[in-house]
């Protein structure tokens, strides 16, 4: 699918920010959750690694492995994606299907085992480790099927973007590029709009209800796979635009 058509079809135009609603709030989720696990900030795992090795305490099984679990999921996810487009079968539903099942399934382990299970046990690192690969799933649909997207799970890139952006415009000058960065900044504010939505009302939720929270980055996965398949079905498609899914 080219970054014209992504752009051209009404039902996606809000993808990107239910993306990143569903990335800030499970990022918050599992950070206020599962002690300092953080599913979408991935590198900031690093940095909880980091911090304990310099203070000499014991560091938890989950963000030692998270960031090799995110690479692999990365890796399998675009051969996975490959092998769709070598069947010529639009990857974006297919992702998307795959990370709604991803995040129930933490939802899951987290709803029967939470409660009884510690944080350390197998069941509980399994379950951030299904967090951790349903938004590498996430950030790698968006590079591989909404081409011209912004990153639906790095506040830091689109923020910086979106500044450069505006005080390009406040500079003004070249009229090619003040057009490219109102058209940039356009795409990019709902991202980021989006995941600190996601960040407020994801920390909110599980504060009421703890784990039980993820619900709802799984009802807004389950919407962000709707969205395309109501844009699937739209007469357009038989128009000449092509099928997404």
């Amino acid at each position: 699918m080219s970054e014209s058509t992504t752009r051209d079809v009404p039902a996606l135009k809000s993808l990107p920010f239910v993306l990143s609603v569903i990335a800030g709030s499970m990022d918050v989720i599992g950070f206020l959750g599962l002690n300092g696990l953080f599913t979408a900030h991935i590198t900031g795992n690093l940095v909880v690694l980091a911090a304990h090795v310099v203070i000499g305490s014991d560091a938890r099984l989950a963000p030692i492995i998270s960031v090799p679990v995110f690479i692999a999921a990365l890796a399998a996810t675009k051969f996975f994606a490959a092998g769709l487009e070598r069947a010529r079968i639009a990857p974006l539903a297919v992702l998307l299907l795959l990370q709604l099942l991803l995040i129930l399934g933490f939802l899951a382990v987290c709803f029967f085992e939470g409660v009884h299970a510690g944080l350390d046990t197998p069941s509980m690192v399994v379950a951030g480790m299904l967090g951790v690969s349903a938004m590498a799933v996430q950030n790698a649909l968006v590079r591989i099927a909404l081409p011209g997207a912004p990153a639906t799970a790095v506040l830091t890139t689109n923020i910086t973007l979106f500044t450069l952006d505006l005080v390009e415009l406040l500079i003004g000058g070249d009229t090619q590029r003040v057009a490219q960065a109102r058209e940039r900044s356009s795409r990019t504010w709902p991202a980021i709009a989006g995941f600190l939505v996601g960040c407020v009302v994801g920390a909110a939720c599980e504060s009421a209800v703890g784990l039980n929270a993820l619900a709802l980055p799984t009802g807004l996965a389950l919407a962000a796979l709707l969205l395309v398949l109501v844009a699937n079905s739209r007469p357009a498609s038989a128009q000449g635009t092509p099928r997404l899914i």
